[in-house]
């Protein structure tokens, strides 16, 4: 008995509905978009913190081929982003393909049928000849074991977890974390908060968000020029990717980083609250942010910054490692993401029933951050060493997509197919050799890279050598899976 489907899609943010899209301009019919929420848009769902939106020019945070001449802003905000996703899925009738409040729980290469078995949260299965996986790196909230955690007797929630029932007016709020949720958050529930103590485990790059509203006359010849809409997409993501080069390794010392520093020290007078905001390492090392009300932010009477180390939680408040307890009515954790899942908690088994978590033990990699040796049929959006710093992971997720759709045929000619282990193993050593020159592998934390000092998140190239690297599918770097090895 033949799979339920040709493709089935784990997601429906933009990486999964971009894959939906090109699957069905092709004419592809028997796909299905698993999602766990009842809902599209992924990221742009779950984050609707006060403050929420993209930190890439939203003429490059679109898909190509869905060009929006009705952005209100340069830098657009998190509704208007998710009203973007859903009007596309609107306009191409992609509703038919989803199947929302459908968690995928597992998902078994299943070496006889040679298809994948799937198994979704309400104990139903979905079988499909190639599984797509598209969860994203930024979508597992992060919340630290701080001692105590559980004994606070006030409110707490993630950032990308945001309770909006909680009036924050008047209360004292402690922000855990100061990173790209934090500083788009932090200047709005100043104004609300009777007093906001941000802990800063590290300072970091801050540019000037260059935004503005577009006046009715340029959304109006986007409207009527089409080639010039065109022209401002790609002159943005050229100056993205010649951006790419002053964070390469060899990058200017601390204390001749122009930009970022005249911003700081136009937005913040005070001495001893620019040194704690300086960072003490090489600019790009970690993602750099985007921010004109940050800094202000913390200048304002009813904010203070604690750079100490958090050393417990106690009913009343966050205790530092000075010893000084500070009392709040509200935790906000702006923590981060577990970045390192890529597939989620599906506990996905290949050939012969091979975990991935086993293969991933010392860390993910995949040949071209899509394919993992052992696991035919099953291609990952937005997977390992495929996150960019300096453009848009838009223009990835597209590539990636036109990859798949090559593979799928390949697979309609030749039968299931594996990535061969040689070829990975060669891919991922280069990979890391150039990681290692990059900005990133420098003297700073961050959620790019392990203790042992491995990169797992980031692409070191441009975004168009990417596009070069996937630009066509090898059957030579693949093994057909045979009945024999199958059985």
């Amino acid at each position: 008995m033949g799979a339920d489907f040709k493709v089935a899609i784990l997601g429906a943010g933009f990486a999964g509905l971009c894959m939906g899209l090109k699957l069905q301009a092709k004419g592809e019919a028997s796909f299905v978009i698993l999602e766990k929420a009842d809902r599209v848009g992924g990221t742009w769902r779950e984050n609707i913190y006060p403050g929420s939106g993209c930190d890439i020019p939203s003429h490059l945070y679109s898909y190509s081929f869905e060009p929006n001449p009705d952005w209100p802003e340069v830098f657009s905000a998190q509704p208007d982003i998710l009203g973007y996703i859903e009007g596309v899925v609107e306009k191409h009738q992609l509703s038919k393909h989803l199947k929302f409040n459908s968690e995928v729980t597992s998902a078994a290469w299943d070496d006889g049928a040679a298809l994948w078995r799937i198994g979704l949260g309400d104990g139903s299965t979905v079988t499909a000849e190639t599984f797509v996986t598209a969860w994203g790196q930024l979508n597992r909230p992060k919340v630290p074991p701080i001692p105590g955690r559980d004994d606070f007797a006030g409110v707490a929630f993630h950032s990308a977890q945001w309770d909006a029932s909680v009036d924050l007016t008047g209360k004292r709020v402690a922000v855990i974390g100061n990173g790209a949720s934090a500083v788009q958050f932090v200047p709005e529930v100043a104004k609300l908060a009777s007093q906001l103590t941000l802990f800063q485990r590290s300072p970091n790059w801050i540019v000037p968000r260059m935004n503005r509203p577009y006046t009715d006359a340029e959304k109006a010849r986007f409207r009527a020029e089409p080639g010039f809409m065109a022209k401002v997409r790609g002159d943005i993501f050229e100056m993205a990717e010649a951006r790419l080069e002053a964070k390469r390794a060899g990058t200017l010392p601390v204390e001749e980083v122009p930009i970022p520093l005249a911003h700081l020290h136009a937005q913040v007078t005070d001495p001893d609250l620019r040194a704690k905001l300086t960072p003490d390492y090489e600019i790009g090392c970690k993602r750099v942010l985007i921010s004109n009300d940050f800094y202000p932010a913390l200048t304002q009477p009813n904010v203070t910054l604690v750079t100490e180390a958090i050393a417990r939680m106690t009913p009343r408040g966050v205790v530092d490692s000075e010893g000084r307890e500070h009392e709040v009515d509200v935790v906000i954790y702006a923590t981060g993401f577990e970045t390192r899942s890529f597939v989620g908690d599906t506990g996905v088994t290949g050939v012969n029933g091979l975990r991935l978590s086993d293969v991933w033990i010392d860390g993910p990699e995949a040949y071209l951050g899509l394919s993992v040796t052992g696991f035919p049929n099953l291609f990952m959006l937005y997977g390992p060493n495929t996150n960019l710093g300096h453009n848009s992971i838009i223009y990835m997720i597209e590539v990636q997509a036109d990859y798949v759709l090559q593979a799928l045929d390949a697979i309609a000619a030749h039968g299931p197919l594996s990535v061969r282990q040689e070829v990975s193993d060669a891919f991922n050593a280069d990979l890391q050799k150039a990681l290692a020159v990059t900005p990133w592998a420098g003297t700073c934390t961050s959620w790019y890279k392990t203790a042992d000092g491995r990169i797992l998140n980031n692409w070191p190239h441009t975004a168009r050598a990417y596009a070069r690297a996937v630009e066509r599918f090898d059957l030579e770097t693949y093994e057909v899976m045979r009945a024999v090895e199958l059985a």
